[in-house]
């Protein structure tokens, strides 16, 4: 149990696979938001987004899929963002629940549940990723922590140990609170993996 932010493959997208997004309560799958967004898309003048790869053998460490649990609370997270970013930037970066490797001067609202909400937020992820890069230069987030996410690798390197390790030899405001820390690293990876994929990333 638990939520997770997983990259989501084609078949997925298209709602080609019967078993996409099985925990969204609605039972709406993907298909229903990628028609969505794809209509909000063309409204703004915008191509569909429609290239995606297909999902990838797993491969630890290859950077081709991206999960991680969202188990830390959040708390200093929150106010880490609200010391370093304005409250538009703050909801832009806390508030998707879609991310997508597509430039958006605004997020788009979709009228269609996602797994934990009535609607779909949708953010691009070059806005996310300038302000992940901030929060993570504000922290002084260490080259160290995990650059890939295929299989939890930032959730247990924050939670087995390793990050308390490196804390104890590399201090910094990043190591003051390391569950506010967690949340930059992931947001900041999920953004650099919907770029280098092109695959979208949502919460389940």
């Amino acid at each position: 149990m638990g939520i997770y932010l997983v990259s989501i493959s084609a078949s997925e997208w298209s709602g080609e696979d019967e078993n996409d997004d099985e925990d969204d309560e609605e039972g709406t799958g993907y298909g229903p938001r990628a028609a969505a967004l794809n209509d909000a898309l063309r409204a703004r003048g915008l191509p569909p987004f429609t290239s995606l790869p297909e999902e990838a053998p797993f491969v630890r460490g290859s950077g081709l899929a991206f999960e991680e649990k969202l188990v830390p609370p959040m708390d200093g997270f929150v106010a880490l963002c609200e010391d370093h970013l304005s409250p538009a930037e703050a909801d832009l970066l806390c508030g998707w629940t879609l991310l997508v490797p597509i430039s958006l001067d605004e997020e788009i609202r979709l009228p269609v549940a996602s797994a934990y909400t009535d609607e779909t937020m949708v953010a691009g992820a070059p806005q996310v990723l300038a302000l992940a890069e901030r929060l993570a230069e504000a922290v002084g987030l260490p080259s160290a922590v995990p650059a890939t996410s295929d299989n939890l690798e930032l959730t247990t390197w924050f939670r087995d140990g390793a990050a308390k390790d490196l804390a104890a030899t590399r201090p910094g405001p990043w190591a003051d609170d390391l569950d506010a820390a967690f949340y930059v690293a992931v947001y900041l990876r999920a953004a650099q993996f919907v770029l280098r994929r092109g695959s979208p990333v949502a919460y389940s």
